[in-house]
C-alpha cells in the first residue's frame, strides 16, 4: 500500500506544488529501527502458536481458542488500509509512532490479561497497532529509498517474513518453558521501545500534506465484511448449527456488505483497493492464490504444535523446534524460485507445483498417528512448507507482474490483506474442525481445559484418549489443508505466462 498511498498525495490541477524531494537513504541506525517495528508486526502473528496449550491451561476457554490468533490477524489486516491513508494526511512518521504505541499497548495488555476474553479483546488492540507498523516501516523506506533501489527494501521485508515464521513459534516456546507465557508479549516491550527511539529521535522526513480523503465507507464495509465472515467461520458447526439463523444471517452480512464495498470503491476517489487492479486476469488468480495459501499455512502452524506437545509429550521449545522442516520447505521453495526467475525462467508452472505439494503434504499428515515417531511427523511438514513456499513467492512474484507502477504499492498490499484474511478465516474454520473433531472422538469431560503437564501426569488410560482425540483433531486440520491446496492446483492452471517486466 505505500507505494500507492505516496502517488495520492501529490495534489492534481494547474498550479499544484510537489512534495520535497526524498532526503538521502536511510542511516542504517534508521533502517534497523524500521525495520524492527515491522518484525514486532509479522512476528506476533506467529509467537502465540506454541504457547497456546499452556495460556488456555491457565486461564480456560479452549472454545475461543482461535481466537487469540485470529483476533489479532483481522485487526492488523482491516486496519492495514487505514494506517496508509492517516499517513498520507497526517505524516507517516507520526502515523509509524502512534502504531508503536498502540501496539505496545496491546502487549502489555494482553499480558495482563486475567481470563480469555480480555486476552481475545487486547490482541485486537494489539492488531490494530501491527496493521500500522507493517504498512508504515514499508511506506517509510519507499519514501527514503530511490526508485532505482525499490528492489532492495523488497528484499528485507521478504527475507524477514520466513524468520518471523521460524523464530515465532521458537521465542514463543522458550519464552513460555523458562518465563511464564505472559512474557510472550512483553517481551514486545524493551523491543518496541528501541523502535520506538529511534524513529522519533533520528528519523527525518520532510513536512507530508495531501488533501487525499480517507475512504471511510469503504473502510467500514471492508471491516465488516471480514468481521462477518470470520465469525460465521468459528462459530458454525460448533457454537450454532450451518443452517441456524445466526449463521445464515452472518453469511448475508458478510456477503452483502463485501458486495456494496465494492460498489463503493468504484466511486471513491482514492479506494483502499483499486477495482482495475482485477481487470488483469493475473492479478486476479494471484490473489485467490494468495488466500488460499494464508489459510492453509497459518491453520496448519497453529495446530501442529497441538499434536507435537499433547500427543508426542514436547516441550513449547521443541514443538516449535519441530516445526523447522516446515519452514525450510519454505524458505528453500523461495529461494529456488528466486533464483529461477531471475535467471530468465518462467513461473507459471510454480504456482502449479505448489498447489500439488501442499494437497500431498496435507494428505502424507493423515499418516499420522498416536504413535508415529516425531521425528517422522516433523520431517512429513518438509512437503507441505515446501508447496506453501512456491505458492507464496510466486503469487508475489505476479502480482508485482500484472500491476502497473502506479498501482504497485495497492497491489502487493492487497495480496498481503488477502493473505491476512485468509489466515484469519483458516485458523477460524480449522479450529472449529479441530474443536468438533476432538470433542466428538471422546476427549474427557474437562479435557479441553488440560495443559500437556497435567495430561502427562494423568493415568495411562486417559492419557491414550487424550493422545487418539488430538490426533483426530490434527487430521480434521490437515485434510482442510490439503483441501486448500488442491483448490490452489486447480486456479493455478489458469495463470498465463506473461513476461516478467524488465523494468
Amino acid at each position: 500500500m505505500s507505494q500507492r498511498t505516496e502517488e495520492t498525495s501529490v495534489p492534481d490541477g494547474p498550479g499544484a506544488t510537489q512534495p520535497p524531494a526524498a532526503p538521502d537513504g536511510p542511516s542504517k541506525l534508521v533502517l534497523f529501527g524500521l525495520l524492527l517495528g515491522l518484525m514486532l508486526g509479522l512476528l506476533d502473528g506467529t509467537i502465540v502458536g506454541t504457547a497456546l496449550p499452556t495460556i488456555v491451561g491457565d486461564l480456560g476457554g479452549l472454545d475461543h481458542l482461535s481466537w487469540v490468533v485470529t483476533a489479532y490477524l483481522l485487526t492488523a489486516s482491516v486496519s492495514t488500509p487505514i494506517w496508509g491513508k492517516l499517513g498520507d494526511l497526517y505524516g507517516r512518521k507520526g502515523s509509524f509512532i502512534w502504531s508503536i504505541t498502540v501496539f505496545l499497548a496491546g502487549s502489555v495488555l494482553s499480558g495482563l490479561a486475567q481470563d480469555m476474553g480480555q486476552l481475545i479483546a487486547f490482541r485486537a488492540v494489539q492488531g490494530l497497532g501491527a496493521g500500522g507498523l507493517m504498512v508504515g516501516a514499508i511506506s517509510i523506506i519507499g519514501v527514503m529509498l530511490p526508485p532505482s533501489q525499490a528492489g532492495r527494501s523488497q528484499s528485507m521485508v521478504g527475507a524477514m517474513m520466513p524468520v518471523a515464521l521460524v523464530g515465532g513459534p521458537l521465542l514463543g516456546g522458550f519464552l513460555t518453558d523458562q518465563l511464564d507465557w505472559r512474557w510472550v508479549f512483553y517481551v514486545n516491550v524493551p523491543v518496541g521501545a528501541v523502535a520506538l527511539l529511534v524513529v522519533c529521535f533520528r528519523l527525518h522526513l520532510p513536512g507530508e500534506r495531501s488533501t487525499a480523503r480517507i475512504d471511510y465507507a469503504g473502510a467500514a464495509l471492508l471491516s465488516a465484511g471480514i468481521l462477518s465472515l470470520t465469525l460465521l467461520g468459528s462459530w458454525g458447526g460448533t457454537t450454532y448449527a450451518w443452517t441456524s439463523p445466526q449463521i445464515l444471517g452472518l453469511g448475508a452480512l458478510g456477503t452483502g456488505a463485501l458486495v456494496w464495498f465494492a460498489r463503493v470503491e468504484r466511486r471513491a476517489p482514492e479506494p483502499i483497493i483499486p477495482p482495475r487492479l482485477f481487470a488483469d486476469r493475473n492479478f486476479t488468480l494471484a490473489q485467490i492464490l494468495s488466500f488460499l495459501v494464508g489459510a492453509a499455512m497459518l491453520g496448519a502452524s497453529s495446530y501442529l504444535p497441538q499434536y507435537m506437545q499433547f500427543v508426542r509429550g514436547a516441550s513449547s521449545t521443541a514443538s516449535g523446534m519441530l516445526l523447522l522442516p516446515l519452514m525450510a520447505g519454505m524458505f528453500g521453495a523461495q529461494l529456488l524460485l528466486g533464483k529461477v526467475t531471475s535467471n530468465g525462467g518462467g513461473y507459471r508452472a510454480y504456482p502449479i507445483i505448489g498447489g500439488a505439494l501442499t494437497a500431498v503434504g496435507g494428505l502424507a499428515l493423515l499418516a499420522v498417528g498416536a504413535d508415529t515417531p516425531t521425528a517422522v511427523t516433523s520431517a512429513l511438514t518438509l512437503v507441505l512448507g515446501a508447496g506453501m513456499g512456491f505458492l507464496m513467492q510466486s503469487t508475489l512474484l505476479i502480482t508485482i507482474n500484472s500491476a502497473e507502477p502506479r498501482d504497485m504499492g495497492a497491489a502487493t498490499g492487497t495480496a498481503t490483506l488477502l493473505r491476512t484474511i485468509g489466515g484469519s478465516l483458516g485458523i477460524a474454520v480449522l479450529g472449529a474442525v479441530y474443536s468438533s473433531r476432538v470433542a466428538s472422538a471422546g476427549m474427557p469431560e474437562g479435557g479441553m481445559a488440560w495443559t500437556p503437564e497435567a495430561v502427562r501426569e494423568m493415568p495411562e488410560g486417559v492419557r491414550d484418549v487424550v493422545r487418539t482425540s488430538v490426533t483426530s483433531g490434527l487430521h480434521g486440520v490437515v485434510l482442510g489443508s490439503a483441501l486448500l491446496g488442491a483448490a490452489a492446483f486447480a486456479v493455478a492452471w489458469l495463470v498465463r505466462e506473461v513476461p516478467l517486466r524488465k523494468s
